[in-house]
């Protein structure tokens, strides 16, 4: 009888225990969310300067500064298609402080390649909303014998003489684009793999390739200044911005899409009430007009949404997208 009173008051105690561990912890996120942030923020971005990302997020990060009053700071890290940034998100502490701007590459498609990722793109993030979209552009040097889609083709069967195409990285939306195409019309390209938007467009500028599927933002600029052809966009529809040059789907290959996106990421065990506040950052800083006004003006259709719309999308390319990737031959 004794034994058994012990026994219960024993189990009573660790009940309570453990109802004030929890209330303490529930606490303790309650006072952190309720302060933060109260110092700089740091945005990771897993491609070199000057390419489609770092571009989105540091033209998002000057409102983002403004809306949480401290300095969203952007710090590259570029390599592995993304993945290095992905990846340091994924390990950081989840207290709101890392956060990190992700693309199609890093979430969607890499998990499905030969090396996969060191993280589970399902499983260790905090969804903080989706950021912009947008299609590719494929590109050669304005001087280039390649004048249409059709002389990129015949040039990208050659056997004697390959044709190499850049991306911004292994498993990126330009990659992805590339091997899309080499797959429907039977060609073979071979892809060269950059660091980044700005490293790869360095490569045809100088020539060390022949052709890019550019991110808008980064082909735009140069298309309008005269220093590249654009020879078809990847996306369901023509670029605003762009509209003279078809879609590879209007050149015959009905069906063919490959859209880019950029959507924000956190630690899995950052904060619910902390991932609600960077939202709802977020999408007020995108939805500013001198943001939307600079995201338009670089070929970006801002796409902002709630953590749980991301989620959605999210798992559905990466099933999209995981199909593809087994389908390709690398």
């Amino acid at each position: 009888m004794f034994a058994t009173q012990v026994k219960k008051l024993f189990v009573y105690s660790a009940l309570v225990g453990m109802a004030s561990s929890v209330s303490s912890f529930a606490l303790a996120q309650t006072s952190a969310a309720a302060t933060y942030p109260n110092k700089p923020i740091k945005l990771l971005v897993g491609f070199a300067p000057g390419g489609g990302t770092d571009a989105a997020a540091r033209t998002i990060a000057i409102k983002l500064t403004e809306v949480l009053g401290q300095t969203v700071v952007v710090d590259n890290k570029p390599g592995a298609g993304g993945n290095i940034a992905a990846d340091l998100v994924a390990k950081a502490p989840g207290d709101g402080y890392t956060i990190g701007l992700a693309n199609i590459g890093s979430l969607a498609v890499n998990p499905h390649m030969p090396n996969g990722t060191p993280y589970n793109t399902l499983k260790d993030f905090a969804m903080l909303g989706n950021g912009v979209s947008f299609g590719n552009v494929l590109v050669v040097k304005a001087d280039s014998d390649i004048k249409t889609f059709a002389d990129y083709l015949v040039a990208a069967k050659k056997t004697d003489k390959p044709l190499f195409y850049g991306s911004s990285g292994f498993g990126s939306a330009g990659h992805m684009s590339g091997e899309l195409l080499k797959q429907r019309a039977n060609t073979t390209a071979q892809h060269i793999n950059y660091k980044g938007g700005g490293p790869a467009m360095n490569g045809l500028l100088g020539g060390e390739i022949q052709a890019i599927f550019a991110s808008a933002p980064t082909a735009i600029p140069l298309i309008k200044a005269g220093k590249l052809r654009a020879l078809a966009v990847t996306g369901a529809k023509r670029a605003a911005d762009l509209p003279d040059v078809p879609t590879i789907a209007e050149l015959g290959f009905p069906g063919y899409l490959a859209t880019n996106w950029y959507s924000f990421i956190a630690p899995a065990s950052t904060p619910p009430a902390i991932v609600k506040k960077l939202n709802a950052a977020i999408v007020s800083a995108i939805n500013d007009q001198a943001t939307l006004a600079r995201l338009s003006a670089q070929g970006m259709e801002p796409d902002p949404s709630t953590s749980e719309e991301m989620r959605a999308f999210v798992t559905k390319e990466y099933d999209t997208w995981g199909k593809v990737a087994r389908t390709l031959k690398f």
